[in-house]
């Protein structure tokens, strides 16, 4: 069995990921400045600390490592462009510091979780996104961060001999999501402004288009990626891509699922959000054993139930928005809408 750190061990994919390791028998450590996650998402049997993962001085409790997750970043993709500073610091800079942890404790491989983000529109060879046609070419600070974090990790694991394997999730969903988080994760936002009996926003015609991940599909391939033979230096999507969805359509599932009434308030398009974006999944069938077993449905089914028994909530307003005075920032924030 493995010693191993998962970074965002408090977060939603942390969790998941964490909680499986520790099924299988794994000795596991996390990380986590609860930022983003909750000290109740850490399961048991993980040796848990709440300290910020951009200060390389907090790892100085870390034993020697076989292997790292790191998850923990701030996936603000939108927020990024109005709160640049807090979100590159802690997508960039936290991966500079736990890439130098896990060299300084003898890990054999880093697993970095990217984003789709890196993809931005794509590079004019069409859709699906996938690993060889389609390089990084980001379009806003989030997905700047996780490239540039990509290659920092790239650079300093091969100067020190350690593997590395970069996954690339997408559009997530499941138990444990911030569902009250006005900022980020359309689904969630959707599915708590219903339960409370809001009408949803949604930014532009709507017509944006998606595909969805549910959790447990996710987490296998990622402790794959982990502990694989032959796999450093990959790039590799996760997720579905049998699904390509509107939001209108996203938030006409989720309402009728709950039986909400719905009539959707739509405002100006945000800044920088690309249109069309989904990956394709075929190098993580085959190299991960990838595959969809949660349709779309049943994973917004599943979600809307646990956000039922959690009770909705009202949103928490609880990141700053550093550029307060552009025009562009959405009312949904700059009014506190939700």
């Amino acid at each position: 069995m493995a010693k191993i750190l998962v970074t965002g061990a408090a977060g939603f994919m942390g969790s998941h990921l964490a909680e499986r390791l520790i099924q299988q028998g794994h000795t596991v450590y996390g990380v986590d400045n609860l930022m983003g996650g909750e000290k109740e998402n850490v399961p048991d049997g993980v040796d848990f600390v709440g300290v910020d993962c951009c200060d390389i001085n907090n790892f100085y409790w870390q034993p020697k490592l076989d292997l790292v997750y790191h998850l923990a970043a701030a996936p603000h993709e939108g927020l990024s462009v109005f709160s640049p500073n807090i979100v590159t610091r802690n997508t960039y800079l936290s991966t500079v510091a736990v890439t130098t942890a896990a060299i300084r404790s003898g890990a054999r491989r880093v697993v970095f979780t990217s984003s789709m983000a890196r993809y931005g529109k794509g590079t004019g060879y069409g859709f699906p996104f996938d690993e060889m046609d389609h390089p990084a070419a980001p379009v806003d600070p989030y997905g700047i961060a996780k490239v540039a974090a990509e290659d920092t990790l790239r650079c300093l694991c091969n100067a020190h001999g350690v593997e590395h394997v970069i996954v690339v999730p997408h559009n997530v969903i499941g138990p444990r999501q911030r569902y009250y988080d006005p900022f980020r994760n359309v689904a969630a936002i959707f599915m708590n402004m219903m339960l409370l009996g809001k009408q949803p926003y949604i930014y532009g015609d709507g017509e944006q288009k998606r595909c969805f991940s549910f959790i447990d599909d996710v987490v296998d391939p990622m402790i794959e990626a982990g502990f694989k033979e032959g796999l450093s230096g990959e790039v590799i999507n996760i997720g579905p891509d049998e699904e390509f969805i509107t939001i209108n359509d996203l938030a006409r599932r989720i309402a009728g699922i709950i039986g909400f009434d719905l009539k959707p308030v739509y405002l100006d398009k945000r800044p920088l959000e690309v249109k069309l974006a989904y990956c394709c999944s075929d190098k993580a069938r085959r190299l991960l054993g990838y595959r969809t077993t949660m349709r779309l449905d049943g994973g917004l089914r599943r979600m809307i139930n646990w956000i039922k028994e959690c009770g909705p909530r009202p949103f928490e307003y609880h990141l700053p928005v550093e550029l307060t005075d552009s025009p562009a920032v959405p009312r949904t924030w700059k009014e506190r809408l939700m």
